[in-house]
């Protein structure tokens, strides 16, 4: 009788000891996906106009290789991803913001936009979005949208381009006019972070709190601590807008004067991850978080240990 218990709790031992090594290779390969970089592409005709320029969105993955993910836009510039993996584009040149599902499906999230540009998320999922002015200098405005898609002004009176926004929630905006970056707090309270810049461009944050920014004009991009501190991170390009961070805390930098897009080790070693592009902004795919059967294999596991005790 005590044989066949053992020999039952080996059974028993066998199975669960599968289902854990299942959960546990689920969640390996879950967590081992690797981040593919989506970028706006535009495509400039000559005479220019007419017609106008087209844009699409092409994704890349960690190896390099390249495919379309989305065409039949006209000037694509930010691109951010929401928690759920959907992509948003802002399409300066139709005044709409387009989203995509993970499968390429599109829809329009908001339209009558005028020339926006950058786009950040907030961590309740809001939608943060730059729209130049009609008129004279400084009546652009930032947006805010809900995950619902209603909208409201945040900020007005600016000229702005690219957003970040840092683990605090505060929002960073470079802004074009007056050469400056701007932060805002959660409830709209503005205050200059960095000035004496030329022609800001791109934002991201590394995991750090840095806030790197892509000055345009000088073709250099500059690391900024959390207390403002700025120094030169790289220098020497051509035209860099678009910035966005991998998970392993690599800077891709889309160079449009080059035509390429630059990785920087967090050391600031460079190299080229891709050429032959119009690259405009730059965004990575979340990291899917761990499956449910990977986490379930927990409970196996302490089932099993539970199991081997009483078998002892």
């Amino acid at each position: 009788m005590k044989t066949k218990s053992k020999s039952s709790i080996r059974a028993v031992y066998h199975s669960i000891g599968g289902v854990v090594c299942a959960g546990a290779v689920l969640l390996i390969s879950t967590n081992a996906q690797a981040q593919n970089l989506f970028v706006s592409d535009i495509q400039f005709h000559i005479p220019f106009p007419p017609p106008p320029p087209s844009s699409t969105i092409i994704e890349i993955t960690l190896s390099g290789a390249q495919s379309t993910f989305a065409s039949g836009l006209t000037v694509s510039y930010g691109l951010a991803f929401n928690t759920a993996g959907n992509l948003f584009e802002a399409d300066l040149q139709s005044g709409n913001i387009y989203e995509f599902t993970p499968g390429g499906a599109q829809s329009t999230f908001a339209s009558g936009l005028h020339q926006p540009n950058g786009l950040a998320f907030n961590s309740a999922g809001d939608l943060f979005v730059t729209e130049s002015g009609t008129g004279p200098v400084n009546t652009g405005t930032i947006n805010k949208f809900t995950p619902g898609g209603v909208k409201s002004t945040f900020a007005s009176g600016l000229n702005p381009t690219a957003l970040a926004i840092n683990s605090a929630g505060d929002l960073f905006v470079t802004d074009i006019e007056s050469q400056s970056i701007y932060e805002f707090t959660p409830g709209g309270a503005q205050s200059t972070f960095a000035s004496g810049l030329y022609h800001p461009f791109g934002l991201a944050f590394n995991s750090a709190g840095d806030l790197f920014e892509s000055d345009g004009g000088s073709g250099n991009i500059y690391e900024f601590t959390p207390g403002g501190v700025q120094s030169t991170f790289a220098s020497g390009l051509y035209l860099p807008l678009g910035l966005a961070f991998n998970s392993a805390g690599d800077l891709f930098v889309a160079d449009k004067g080059s035509g390429n897009i630059y990785e920087f080790t967090p050391d600031g070693v460079k190299s080229t991850f891709a050429s032959g592009l119009n690259p405009t902004g730059l965004a990575f795919q979340p990291v899917p978080e761990p499956s449910a059967l990977g986490l379930l294999a927990v409970g196996p596991i302490a089932l099993l240990v539970r199991r081997r005790n009483l078998a002892a």
